[in-house]
């Protein structure tokens, strides 16, 4: 089920707006491939990566400075992290629990939302490493005598210190203040504003010593690289031994920081951020779909002669009301058998008030494998994959309306703007124009009479109908000598 945005052209969103590109947002992280989300992942590992390099360069050599001061300047280095995943595009695992809203909606299925969580905390985790690999190989950590390596491992170390509560604490604020982040850069359209409206919750955070799990799978498996494999002269040139940062190793990282740390990021980012707004702004579960009446192309004055044609017989003489309809709740295996047992291409999606909700058909089915690489995840139902944006009709629009939807595209063939401009030249006519033209439109409507579903037309109806424009039906008779041949064969 596709969110609908609000029409606000200003590209300025109020906070109720935001909270529909927040859930655009969350759904458009389910309609990636595993391909495209696993590499923008990585990417954002990097990203962090580097902006947690930044950090021990800014506070490296600070200790006559001050403490606040220094870690403020720190936070305000590592904000490059948040901007470069924002504007770049990276998939982070911090902001990627705010999915949660697309569950609430239901949208997807928990174990979608699980499965997109898996893949971007496997590509964050990559990408980390990968910047790691290249930290350690370039020899960073001897920068100004070894004091940068020094201030790596003392980061590192501290953050295995925490009992397991504080770091899920830790974890909690550290998230709040992320998808905080996040959530303001849904106020504007603009890039340079979105870069700046994280700058500071990124600073508060990092300067705070709050707890980000992605920024751990590189600062602490930094810490452990350098403690193993730092030569004596470091150590000689630093003051210190590896003895010291014996304490630093993969089984402490893990039991001690990244578990307790990803659990207090995700109930910081998906609970208190975005299912806080979402139960604030109670979003609804399954929108019914608004009336969105056709135009006619051609109006009371057009001087077409309609001949052989009820002009005005309307929808509801000849929809379908018996029409074969699907719940949002079935599985997409019984709904795609339903259709195949009815050789139908698609169906309208009502709820139980009867109200039309989405349209599901097997293009939707075609996508949903080839984003899932043709492994589609199990419990999936229809509302994970019907489409919202679909043209409903009304009982009283005409047969001529719906033979002009279906035969022309207004703006394509009448090139103008709202103002009357043409907007383009053709040397062709009306009629071949018309003729030319290529459209796409919806073979199946709803029928929706004070927001209920009554019925369905289809192309088919409306060419049936006007069938009586070519004549009566005329049954073929074979000639004496086809008889003849057809007995012989």
């Amino acid at each position: 089920m596709s969110t609908n945005l609000s029409p606000n052209t200003s590209g300025q969103f109020n906070p109720s707006e935001m909270m529909d590109q927040a859930a655009y947002y969350a759904l458009a992280k389910s309609k990636k491939p595993t391909s495209m989300v696993i590499g923008l992942a990585i990417m954002a590992g990097v990203f962090i990566g580097i902006a947690f390099i930044f950090y021990i360069t800014v506070t490296t050599g600070n200790s006559q400075t001050g403490w606040g001061i220094s870690r403020f300047a720190g936070g305000l280095a590592f904000s490059l992290g948040l901007i470069l995943v924002v504007i770049g595009g990276g998939e982070l695992f911090t902001s990627s629990v705010l999915s949660a809203i697309a569950v609430a909606n239901k949208q997807i299925s928990f174990g979608k939302m699980l499965g997109i969580w898996g893949k971007v905390y496997i590509g964050n985790f990559i990408g980390a490493t990968l910047l790691l690999a290249l930290v350690v190989s370039a020899g960073m950590y001897q920068n100004d005598g070894g004091q940068w390596g020094l201030n790596a491992l003392n980061i590192a170390q501290h953050k295995l210190h925490h009992q397991p509560l504080e770091a899920f604490a830790l974890g909690i604020l550290c998230n709040l203040l992320v998808c905080l982040a996040v959530w303001m850069t849904f106020c504007s359209t603009n890039m340079l504003t979105k870069a700046v409206m994280v700058i500071l919750p990124v600073a508060m955070f990092v300067s705070s010593g709050f707890e980000h799990c992605v920024a751990n799978m590189f600062m602490v498996p930094l810490g452990i690289a350098i403690q193993q494999l730092a030569p004596p002269e470091f150590w000689l040139s630093v003051g210190a031994s590896p003895e010291q940062y014996a304490d630093l190793n993969i089984i402490n990282f893990i039991t001690a920081n990244l578990i307790p740390v990803t659990l207090g990021n995700i109930v910081g980012g998906a609970g208190l951020v975005g299912l806080g707004y979402w139960a604030i702004f109670s979003r609804p579960q399954l929108n019914a779909v608004p009336d969105s009446q056709i135009t006619p192309l051609f109006t009371d004055s057009d001087t077409k002669e309609i001949t052989n044609m009820n002009a005005n017989k309307t929808v509801n003489q000849f929809m379908d009301i018996n029409a074969y309809v699907l719940r949002p709740e079935m599985p997409v295996e019984i709904a795609l058998d339903n259709l195949l047992d009815r050789h139908l291409s698609g169906a309208i999606v009502i709820n139980s008030h009867n109200e039309v909700v989405g349209f599901f058909s097997e293009h939707d089915v075609l996508v949903e494998l080839w984003c899932e690489d043709y492994l589609p995840e199990q419990g999936r139902t229809v509302a994970d994959l019907m489409k919202t944006d679909i043209t409903s009709i009304s009982p009283k629009d005409t047969l001529l309306q719906l033979a002009e939807f279906y035969a022309i595209d207004k703006a394509t063939l009448y090139p103008t703007t709202d103002m009357g401009y043409v907007t383009s030249y053709s040397t062709l006519s009306v009629n071949d124009r018309a003729r030319d033209m290529r459209i796409a439109k919806p073979r199946i409507l709803p029928v929706i009479d004070d927001n209920k579903f009554v019925g369905i037309v289809t192309r088919g109806h409306v060419i049936a109908q006007l069938r009586s424009i070519y004549g009566e039906r005329m049954e073929v008779v074979k000639s004496h000598e086809e008889e003849i041949e057809a007995v012989v064969a």
